[in-house]
């Protein structure tokens, strides 16, 4: 409503008359500097190629392109930006209450040996429209992941035929199968197949969270670096 081109009203006596504050006639100066702008830009450049990545690896990396900002620094444009660390989001360890529990077999015992304990665990993989869930078995001593399945329910049966498979292409079987207490883990139908191939079954304590590290950062290594950079949208 103001003009500043006004033959005989001053700008003065406009704001007066309108109630106004002629300091805020002019546009706010931005709070963040150019230099904050060309953070933000390669903040942006690294974020995108790797999402995964929190405030910690973005400082490492800023650091190594030259622009010496600290963490609270990056914190602040990240929280301006609307970015942060893609983190895992649903729990698949859903214990069922009229499911067995079996005891933890392996309480202060080192595992030195291949085929002396395997591990089972179920992950969750993010797509256009809901969620497809992937189960893997791993060797604990080697780490070698013996055979995997996909599955966009979380039923038992994919479970099942991922042990089987497991079995079948290596010729071998664990003396020990350790697992969380998910529902599919403590269901009959995987327990009976333990049971039937002369498989001892150990299921992890809630203390024990830290048992399941390897196949956790294996699935960081799928997800974050793989599945969610390309973003699959069907089963």
């Amino acid at each position: 409503m103001i003009d500043t081109q006004h033959p005989k009203l001053s700008i003065r006596k406009q704001s007066e008359m309108l109630g106004v504050n002629r300091n805020r006639l002019k546009p706010r100066q931005s709070k963040h500097t150019e230099e904050d702008h060309s953070i933000m830009k390669k903040l942006d450049e690294i974020y995108m190629e790797c999402p995964f990545y929190g405030q910690r690896k973005l400082h490492l990396e800023l650091r190594d392109h030259g622009l010496k900002v600290g963490r609270n620094r990056v914190r602040r444009l990240m929280r301006i930006m609307g970015i942060e660390a893609l983190l895992p989001k649903p729990n698949t360890s859903k214990p069922c209450k009229v499911s067995h529990i079996y005891s933890y077999l392996l309480r202060n015992r080192a595992i030195e040996e291949v085929d002396e304990v395997w591990r089972a665990d179920i992950t969750f993989i993010p797509m256009e429209k809901g969620h497809a869930y992937l189960v893997a078995i791993m060797d604990w001593h080697s780490r070698a992941v013996f055979s995997w399945e996909v599955s966009n329910t979380m039923d038992r049966s994919f479970c099942v035929r991922a042990l089987k498979s497991a079995m079948a292409l290596t010729g071998r079987k664990p003396k020990i199968f350790n697992t969380d207490q998910g529902s599919q883990f403590s269901s009959v139908e995987w327990t009976t197949e333990l049971s039937n191939n002369g498989i001892q079954i150990s299921m992890d304590d809630k203390v024990r969270s830290m048992d399941n590290a390897f196949i956790e950062r294996l699935w960081r290594s799928i997800k974050y670096e793989k599945l969610r950079l390309w973003g699959y949208d069907s089963v």
